[in-house]
């Protein structure tokens, strides 16, 4: 049965605005993947309420939770989602834009906000793979702390499919053999595999492929031609851009017959959202969804043929996906012809509820080890 995160929203109280953030110093322990930052409320504002934050600034989308620790696991207070496209023109000249950071200080001064009005108490916010590659990623980050408050963590590639995995994890489909959980994201996509053996999952190897919507869809362009072959020849040199970039971790994958998959990310909740014919997102309907991955297949083979209108006139795709869907769906395909699994869970969680996790339940961690020999000797059983 699949357990789902209580949406459950209660009433904010009003309160002073608390104290700027407190910013962890360069070498302080609880620096880089443990990074916080402690948001005071006043003295006169009452006892905190134990509320919980994060942030996860992407390449695409910037997103906030709120929560606040409850029996079986949390309960949302409040939430927050925004495309900014951080990574907008990163790929041509290695450094985010003017106007990509208004975008991004826009959306997460609307997090600070809320961060005030709901007295969080404590919060992690991570960047991910447009900052990594930014070569004024560091810039960035100082000024979104001297406009909003915010203190920006760049987390590694390793830790971002850390907290992915350990955010969705509990979606898995029980079953014996590993497991592989993927994030497409708007930069990189990341992909764990799994043992799933005892109660506590063991991460056996993890690999970043370098591409994402958005850095895939700057790099090979043509899916919004009005020429249907045009959309044909850039939806296949995608794949193979996508293959090339999986070649090196598909000769570390362990061969067999029982193969369980999940997907974490806009990319498996917009199919599913299509696959649904949903007239717009619903989470209660995506999360914890299973679907054949041969019927994830014809879907994104059917957006690649789409012209860009017809993409945007569906409800869960619009106008504002329609030009990246189709590079999620050359990913997601790529995935699939490394680990053919039957089937497909769907989560519409991630790195925020692994940030929660981690904060509410001290810095909750993944044990990882080195795949088996047996692993390493074995390619991926590869299916047209």
């Amino acid at each position: 049965m699949v357990r789902k995160v209580s949406t459950h929203r209660s009433r904010a109280p009003a309160s002073a605005a608390p104290d700027r953030a407190v910013v962890p110093p360069r070498g302080d322990p609880r620096a880089g993947a443990t990074a916080i930052s402690l948001l005071r409320p006043d003295r006169h504002s009452g006892p905190p309420r134990s509320n919980f934050a994060a942030i996860d600034l992407g390449t695409n989308n910037c997103r906030l939770l709120i929560a606040r620790p409850a029996e079986d696991g949390f309960v949302v207070v409040d939430a927050f989602s925004r495309i900014v496209r951080l990574g907008e023109g990163l790929e041509a000249t290695g450094r985010l834009s003017e106007a990509a950071i208004d975008r991004a200080i826009s959306a997460l001064s609307v997090c600070a906000g809320k961060l005030r009005r709901r007295r969080v108490t404590l919060a992690r916010s991570v960047a991910t793979e447009a900052c990594r590659r930014a070569d004024n990623g560091d810039d960035f980050v100082r000024r979104v702390y001297d406009e909003t408050g915010i203190k920006l963590d760049i987390i590694s590639a390793r830790e971002e499919a850390r907290l992915a995995v350990l955010g969705s994890h509990s979606l898995l489909e029980t079953g014996d053999g590993p497991a592989m959980i993927f994030d497409i994201g708007g930069g990189s996509t990341e992909l764990v595999l799994l043992d799933t053996s005892s109660d506590a999952p063991r991460i056996l190897d993890w690999h970043s492929a370098p591409w994402g919507v958005v850095s895939l869809s700057e790099s090979i362009t043509g899916t919004g031609s009005p020429d249907p072959a045009t959309r044909e020849t850039a939806y296949r040199a995608m794949r193979e851009r996508v293959a090339e970039a999986l070649s090196s971790f598909v000769t570390r994958l362990p061969g067999g017959t029982t193969l369980r998959m999940l997907g974490t990310s806009g990319t498996v909740t917009t199919l599913a959202s299509v696959h649904l014919d949903l007239p717009r997102y619903d989470r209660s309907s995506i999360d914890g969804l299973m679907m054949p991955t041969e019927t994830l297949r014809g879907i994104a083979t059917r957006l690649a043929g789409m012209s860009i209108d017809d993409r945007a006139a569906l409800p869960c795709i619009g106008p504002e996906r329609a030009d990246l869907v189709v590079a999620g769906c050359a990913i997601l395909e790529g995935i699939l012809d490394v680990w053919p699994a039957d089937r497909l869970s769907v989560a519409d969680r991630g790195i925020r509820e692994g940030i929660l996790r981690s904060l509410m339940h001290g810095n909750a961690s993944l044990p990882q080890s080195a795949p088996p020999p047996s692993a390493l000797a074995q390619a991926a059983q590869v299916r047209a």
